[in-house]
């Protein structure tokens, strides 16, 4: 830091000519002295700071530097005392003598000869004065920067907010750190002046430099982190700056502390009732962020006050179901309905999740008694993808009622670390915030930050401190807040709404929480978190702290807590309710996760011993047999590292000691290829792409990119489209990336069941209506003359196989791999060792080799798939004793398509009716890409037969009885004799 003898020592020896230079000028001045080359911009006016004081004001060495230069060009621009200090240092005083007393000031400034002499020595202290006060300044400066880094900000006390443990220098936390401003502790019980850029003074105007700090400290160090320095506007820093250094000024009234109470009653016997009744089904609860309703509450009754008549939300998974039912108040029997399996689908449509469902809704705001309409909208699984929507429609709101401020429209988004951190959308978005024609006039953003994403330690999920710092690209304020505080959490809501009404800006609250279940409730957390989770089940309940906080407090008694508590009989009587509108109530269970780690690796051990693998041993086995055969494999992409559905486990966590993990499989043999295997952040977009590069430059490397849910990959459609597609086509270049695609319909709704390969088929190069000249080679031919390679395995022994030919080929095509769901754990998908045994190959079309196959001229239907559903049809056609009259083959390679064996087994079994069988809807999935290439292959000989769900426009029915009905009738239709006389 500069001090004040930069005036007094360095600029001192300035020519007359040189100062000269500054006089009149209207353009930046360069002057060259002996404290180097300098260029400043003309200043034409200072104000003085108190004349009694003129150097302890808060005043900076850059503007003191800056009214020198100002007082070079007219010493009338700055104040009678700063003339006569610059005029003694330009005369010659040393270091420390320039200074002169207000007191002793003359009517005239000629002060630098004769009373020069009188001067030095007269205030031997003044310059340590003087640094002291610039430096107490800086202090309060490195506070209101920096302080937010050292706020108590976790509940669980384990991780920094910031990923960051280290203390910044600048930040007071041991008398021995004064050093650092030229302090100590002598200088602890001084009294100095503050600065106008801080109000942590109150009424005073000078505290001692202990009371500074602790005030300091209590401003922006404890539950409260508050990032607001980068915003270039002093009116909105100083706003900023009233709202939290003010002493006293997080004060709640008695009535605001029970509404507070009440509130955090409801959040948390809401997901209680939950629980208990549904244990089992997934709801993405609030525990560990109960605190957010609350929040959500208060940002809309200050909005209300200020004008909001009418507030659009968007929000993922986690808390919708509560911010439904105590946030947009949604009737409780309305939640409880979509819990029961035999809940009747809309007439049109699909349906969806109940934790995708949105709703509208206008009520009376019992805080304002005025009117207000709260939306919130339906979201898919991409978590992000909906903050341009949410903004979307609150543009047009705001348009259509002509409210061109945005007073009486406004936008809420809720967001996840991981998300919010990872999803480029975020930025995109942010940056919609100012623009003329696309501004909702400030949005506040509300960040739960679990501090994990999935499984994903936000250390390897994001290269910034916080998980918010993409809005500081928009000068948007960030509040950080400790979740476990609700206190706290309403004052910075208070704030945040304030903010966007004052400034109609976007502005951020970042609860920092903890996820006390795992992902969803069928998760289990503790194979990669067990620290964190350790934590976690020892961690008290935020509603019983803030009970008992109040109750100590003597806000409320135990019996009026006791009172206020009763909101299970309201859940229940909801529930009755909802029982009442229906004909039948079932509850459909769901298997347990693994309860540990060691029960996975006997598991693969008793597979191992009985010679027989699953999906994620066959996996294993592939990779491992590669890297032994020097070939590097690389997976990446959203909690690849343990499996979206906990069946990888191919990083390994010590249980008892932080970031010590094992990956095994880089210690299968001295001289194998490294294993790299790495969770991504939330993206999908950019992390396709940089492993598309990654892929582009080691050709002789596995590389594969898994997408949490096969749909996911719709966020990356631009990569795939522009370049894994076509790249060979328009650059010649060959690629072998790997996507693996999760897919299956098993009745979880529209979301992550469809890995959409009708669109990869669609964009397939071969000729559907060529039958090409079958040769020895035509397998390898084909391979070479295609696009891409798409494929669906329904065996872990043919998946082992297809990875292997994917970098043992003499060149290289992107593979496509529709990858299982629950087959990960069918006990009928497992494949022997022999099928992976020297001489073993992957098959391209499995033939039928049961029953069937002995007498095939017996056979009545053959029928034609790909995937999970062989296995349902397998079971079926037993159940119905047609072992012997229906014949299956399994279509394990779609693309390039394999003409030659079709045939084959088409002439195989003369005599039968042809069936295409799938559990897509018509319309998606493979039928117009099979049906064309199988009638070539027959040369038109026969009908081919669907079976399959009916063309619809969303993926699957958000409907479990739905689902199950539409998958009865597919069987129905695959194995009937009559059924597919409507297809005539």
């Amino acid at each position: 830091m500069h001090r004040l003898r930069t005036c007094a020592a360095r600029l001192r020896p300035l020519t007359a000519s040189q100062a000269a230079q500054t006089v009149g000028q209207q353009r930046p001045v360069t002057i060259t002295s002996t404290g180097g080359t300098r260029t400043f911009q003309p200043i034409r006016c200072y104000t003085a700071p108190v004349a009694s004081e003129p150097f302890l004001n808060g005043t900076s060495s850059n503007y003191v530097e800056e009214m020198y230069y100002a007082w070079l060009e007219n010493p009338k621009s700055v104040h009678k005392s700063w003339d006569v200090f610059f005029r003694n240092a330009n005369a010659g005083a040393p270091p420390g003598a320039a200074y002169q007393s207000p007191l002793g000031l003359s009517a005239a400034s000629g002060l630098a000869g004769p009373q020069l002499s009188s001067l030095v020595g007269a205030q031997p202290n003044v310059e340590k004065l003087v640094e002291d006060h610039l430096a107490v300044q800086s202090l309060i400066r490195a506070y209101q920067i920096r302080g937010h880094h050292v706020a108590q900000l976790d509940p669980l006390g384990i991780m920094d907010a910031d990923l960051d443990s280290c203390v910044p220098t600048d930040i007071i936390t041991s008398s021995d750190k004064l050093g650092f401003y030229g302090l100590d502790e002598s200088d602890l019980d001084k009294v100095f002046r503050l600065p106008t850029t801080t109000f942590i003074g109150g009424s005073e105007s000078a505290l001692p430099l202990k009371e500074i700090i602790r005030r300091l400290e209590m401003s922006y160090c404890q539950h409260i982190g508050v990032e607001f320095m980068f915003i270039n506007d002093l009116e909105q820093c100083q706003w900023i700056r009233q709202k939290f250094e003010t002493p006293g000024v997080m004060q709640f009234t008695l009535e605001e502390k029970r509404t507070l109470l009440a509130r955090m009653i409801r959040s948390t016997r809401f997901e209680e009732f939950l629980q208990k009744k549904w244990s089992a089904e997934k709801r993405f609860g609030l525990e560990g962020c109960e605190s957010l309703i609350p929040a959500l509450k208060t940002i809309i009754d200050k909005s209300s006050e200020n004008g909001v008549e009418n507030v659009i939300m968007g929000m993922p998974h986690r808390g919708r179901l509560n911010v439904l039912a105590n946030v947009i108040r949604k009737e409780l029997e309305q939640i409880f309905c979509q819990f029961d399996s035999k809940l009747e689908a809309a007439d049109e449509g699909s349906g969806d999740v109940k934790y995708h469902l949105g709703m509208y809704h206008r009520r009376i705001n019992r805080v304002t008694d005025r009117n207000i309409t709260l939306s919130l909208m339906a979201n898919p699984s991409h978590l992000e993808a909906v903050d341009p929507v949410v903004q979307g429609k609150t543009k047009a709101e705001q348009f259509y009622c002509g409210d061109t401020e945005g007073n009486r429209v406004m936008s809420i988004l809720l967001h996840g670390d991981a998300a919010f951190a990872g999803q480029g959308i975020v930025y995109e978005t942010f940056h919609l915030s100012d623009l003329p024609s696309h501004t909702t006039h400030g949005t506040v953003h509300v960040v739960v930050n679990n501090q994990i994403g999935f499984t994903t330690d936000p250390r390897v999920a994001r290269s910034s401190p916080y998980p918010t710092d993409v809005a500081r690209v928009v000068n948007a304020p960030i509040f950080h807040v400790n979740a476990d505080d609700p206190e706290a959490v309403i004052y910075v809501c208070k704030v945040a709404a304030e903010w966007r009404a004052t400034f109609h800006k976007d502005v951020v609250v970042d609860l920092v929480c903890y996820r006390r279940m795992g992902h969803n409730e069928m998760d289990e957390p503790m194979f990669t978190q067990p620290l964190m989770y350790k934590q976690i089940k020892k961690q008290k309940p935020v509603l019983q702290k803030y009970a008992e906080k109040l109750i100590a407090e003597g806000a409320v008694s135990r019996q009026e807590y006791e009172e206020i508590s009763k909101y299970d009989k309201i859940c229940e009587e909801a529930y009755a309710r909802s029982k009442d509108e229906k004909i039948l109530h079932i509850k459909h269970w769901l298997d347990s996760p693994w309860p540990g780690l060691s029960r996975i690796l006997k598991g693969r051990g008793e597979m191992i011993r009985n010679r027989t693998v699953d999906w994620a041993l066959g996996e294993y086995m592939a990779f491992g047999s590669l890297l032994q055969e020097g070939i590097h494999i690389r997976l990446s992409g959203q909690d690849v590292e343990r499996g979206t559905f906990s069946h990888r486990h191919h990083v390994l966590h010590d249980q008892n000691v932080d970031k010590r993990i094992c990956i095994p499989m880089n210690h299968l043999a001295p001289d194998q290829a490294p294993y790299t295997v790495c969770n991504s952040s939330l993206s999908e977009y950019g992390v396709l792409g940089f492993e598309l590069g990654f892929a582009m430059a080691s050709p002789n490397a596995l590389i594969l990119w898994e997408a949490q849910f096969g749909d996911f990959h719709n966020t990356a459609q631009c990569i795939i489209d522009q370049f894994i597609c076509p790249g060979q086509a328009k650059w010649v270049r060959q690629n072998g990336i790997v996507l693996l695609l999760p897919h299956g319909m098993e009745g979880m709704g529209p979301e992550h069941s469809s890995a959409r390969p009708e669109r990869f088929l669609q964009m397939c190069n071969d000729d559907p209506d060529v039958m090409p000249n079958i040769t020895e080679d035509f397998a390898v031919r084909q391979l070479y003359d295609c696009n891409w390679i798409v494929v669906n395995c329904s065996s872990p022994g043919n998946y082992f196989h297809v990875l292997r030919r994917q970098i043992l080929l003499p060149f290289r095509k992107p593979l496509i791999v529709f990858t299982p769901k629950s087959l990960l754990r069918h006990p009928e998908a497992r494949s022997s060792f022999d099928e992976m045994l020297p001489g073993s190959h992957f098959q391209r079309l499995i033939p039928e080799g049961g029953v069937a196959s002995e007498r095939p001229e017996e056979v009545k239907r053959l029928i034609f798939c790909t995937g999970k559903v062989y296995y349902e049809l397998t079971k079926e056609r037993k159940n119905r004793g047609m072992e012997g009259t229906v014949a299956i083959a399994r279509m394990e390679q779609l693309s390039p398509f394999p003409f030659d064996q079709v045939k084959a087994e088409s002439e195989r079994f003369a005599n039968a009716d042809l069936v295409w069988c799938q559990e897509e809807h018509k319309n998606q999935g493979y039928y117009d890409y099979v049906k064309p290439r199988i009638r070539t292959t027959i040369q038109r000989a026969k009908p081919v037969w669907y079976a399959g769900r009916d063309p619809a426009a969303a993926p699957a029915t958000g409907n479990k009885n739905t689902h199950l009905m539409e998958l009865k009738r597919l069987l129905d239709n695959a194995f009937g004799l009559d059924a597919f006389k409507d297809q005539q």
